[in-house]
């Protein structure tokens, strides 16, 4: 075993770091953003909408009539009118009396009596009032994130603006982490954090202690640097900036990983190595993003296991599965390679108290695709 492989002398389980790494961490306060800034972004407490269209509309290019005025009408037998219709084009409001749209073939306005030519149906060519939007629904449930469907419907509501909560994040790179770093700073983004980056001047420990600066985050992210090997310092750079809480977590991968807090701020010391970052992007960061924005709620499905999970007891294992016949197929358990990763559709963690699950077995996972 290289000295770049060297574990903590003890690991703490992962449901007692996730308990203590949450102690404290108080929801980030809402905030109004345009409609594309708050893309992705989770969406907190919103006034419900009113109905939309306020009022019958036109769905199509016609006249405006009133079905039951038309009763008897046909190419055969029609029926006179003593003025021209109103013509509306599509989106319109339908005048009041008006419960149809007839198009122009079926109303004769060429003579000196215009003349309907066909009958109607109550509703026919018009979009009812509150048919796309009812009144009192929500562009988007406070804890979901805002998806470009969520948007479409605050756009036709007539708003400008969108109240979310945005926790801040801030991803220090240890250099020699170039790959991992980028992949985390993405990973944030894609949930709607207001996600900086930046990459400490060296690996030693005064250069990463002097970018761990958790003042202008919501949580504080280091990526390397996380062993006890001579060229690992994040560890001993968070101890001299804050407080080390835990390192070496009872996770497979992910052992090296630690937890701190500098001030009021939750600190996650990631391992440089991707699988070993995901897996405490997973399980520690993103309990502390859920936190941050109060409901935020992460999409699981619930499908039985195609074949046995078997695991070591006392560490908790992640595990990377695809959907097969409506089944969760494992692509890997505890190893997780760059492919699998690629491939996998949803993730779960088998506790550390199990000793895994048997072929069968309905479990939860967490979905990394809309």
């Amino acid at each position: 075993m290289t000295s770049s492989q060297r574990l903590p002398a003890s690991l703490t389980p992962l449901d007692a770091a996730v308990a203590t790494l949450l102690d404290g961490a108080d929801a980030v306060a809402p905030a109004e953003l345009a409609l594309a800034d708050a893309l992705r972004c989770v969406a907190a407490e919103m006034p419900p909408l009113k109905a939309y269209p306020e009022r019958d509309t036109a769905s199509v290019d016609g006249y405006a009539l009133c079905a039951r005025d038309l009763v008897g009408a046909s190419s055969y037998s029609p029926l006179p009118l003593m003025a021209v219709p109103v013509w509306v084009e599509a989106g319109e409001a339908i005048p009041d009396g008006c419960d149809c749209v007839l198009d122009s073939d079926s109303v004769d306005v060429s003579g000196p009596m215009p003349q309907v030519l066909a009958e109607a149906i109550p509703g026919q060519g018009v979009r009812r009032a509150g048919s796309d939007i009812a009144a009192g629904r929500f562009v988007v449930e406070a804890g979901q994130h805002v998806r470009p469907r969520d948007l479409l419907m605050a756009r036709a509501a007539g708003l400008q603006h969108l109240n979310v909560r945005r926790p801040r994040v801030r991803v220090v790179n240890i250099p020699g982490s170039d790959v991992t770093a980028d992949l985390i700073a993405e990973s944030a983004r894609a949930i709607g954090a207001a996600t900086t980056s930046f990459t400490a001047a060296g690996r030693d420990a005064g250069s990463i202690g002097a970018a761990l600066d958790g003042r202008s985050c919501d949580l504080l992210l280091s990526v390397g640097g996380s062993g006890v090997g001579r060229t690992d310092a994040a560890v001993t750079a968070l101890a001299s900036r804050g407080e080390v809480l835990a390192h070496g977590i009872a996770l497979q991968p992910g052992r090296t990983s630690a937890i701190g807090r500098i001030g009021k701020t939750p600190v996650v010391v990631l391992p440089g190595a991707p699988d070993q970052a995901l897996a405490a992007w997973w399980t520690l960061a993103l309990p502390v993003l859920d936190r941050l924005s109060v409901h935020r709620r992460r999409e699981t499905v619930n499908l039985p296991l195609a074949r046995k999970i078997a695991s070591q007891v006392g560490i908790a294992e992640i595990v990377l599965v695809e959907r097969k016949q409506d089944m969760w197929s494992t692509l890997a358990v505890g190893e997780l390679s760059l492919e699998a990763i690629a491939r996998a559709e949803a993730w779960l963690a088998v506790p550390g108290g199990s000793e895994g699950f048997a072929a069968g077995r309905p479990v939860d996972a967490y979905m990394l695709r809309e």
